[in-house]
């Protein structure tokens, strides 16, 4: 399987995750996501009465200088992360 399918696999799997992310692990696979898919930032920073906008827009600017191969790398390794993470909360509340 090559990155941009496991990618495109990843990117789906995030939605059936049991609980939802953290917003900083939201924002992280948001910036990963972007960069992956659209590359370095290409819209200007918005104002600042747009809070949520700033943040995803910081969080982008932060990943730029990844490679589209390196962002989508990174996102996988991020989504896995949480997976794993999902799993030892639900093996841990099960044994509970």
């Amino acid at each position: 399987m090559g990155i941009q399918e496991e990618f495109s696999e990843y990117s789906e799997s995030v939605k059936k995750l049991p609980a939802a992310p953290s917003d900083e692990d939201k924002l992280e696979l948001y910036a990963l996501y972007k960069q992956a898919t659209v590359g370095p930032v290409t819209i200007p920073r918005p104002n600042r009465f747009n809070m949520m906008g700033r943040y995803k827009w910081d969080a982008w600017k932060a990943v730029e200088g990844k490679s589209k191969e390196e962002a989508m790398k990174d996102y996988i390794a991020k989504v896995k992360e949480l997976q794993a993470a999902a799993a030892a909360t639900t093996t841990t509340a099960a044994a509970s």
